[in-house]
């Protein structure tokens, strides 16, 4: 019992620091174009902030402008969002970790959808003209999560269903 506690106020931990440090950086970005009317910043050779409004998925994927898909799509990721959290709830082992950091980015983006309409992303990662999708500190820790669970399949697959039994 004291090791679940323990677990749940954790991954609480873990949840609510990514999810007010996404809060934090988007409203910065937001204040920063309420100051000077719009925002495209050079930080580095490779990083522009650069603020586009997403109402599509990840990465500005399937963006739609029609108000029925846009608001089907907020109720998938929704959904998709309440499984997550039942699975921190049942997951015994390291996994539960991953799942928190996505579950965070996920109700970081859900939030914006349902307040915005719309997700701002803006770190915008580029080689010369070469741009990856514009995306957010949420879709960061989203992808995190995603490529760790992905690795913890792979890897240590056998040793967590061992440990499990």
């Amino acid at each position: 019992m004291q090791i679940k506690k323990k677990k749940i106020i954790f991954c609480s931990l873990i949840i609510t620091v990514i999810f007010l440090l996404d809060r934090f950086t988007k409203l910065y970005v937001l204040s920063l174009i309420e100051i000077n009317n719009h925002i495209d910043i050079f930080v580095t050779s490779f990083l522009n902030i650069y603020l586009v409004w997403n109402k599509g998925i990840a990465f500005g994927l399937l963006n739609f402008e029609q108000s029925e898909i846009y608001n089907l799509i907020t109720g998938i990721i929704a959904m998709i969002s309440l499984a997550i959290l039942v699975m921190i709830v049942k997951t015994k082992d390291i996994r539960v970790y991953f799942l928190s950091f996505i579950f965070a980015g996920a109700i970081g983006n859900l939030f914006d959808r349902l307040y915005y309409s719309a997700v701002p992303d803006f770190i915008d990662l580029h080689v010369n003209n070469f741009h990856w999708f514009i995306f957010n500190v949420a879709d960061i820790f989203i992808s995190f999560g995603v490529i760790c669970l992905i690795l913890v399949e792979i890897i240590f697959d056998k040793y967590l269903i061992n440990e499990n039994k």
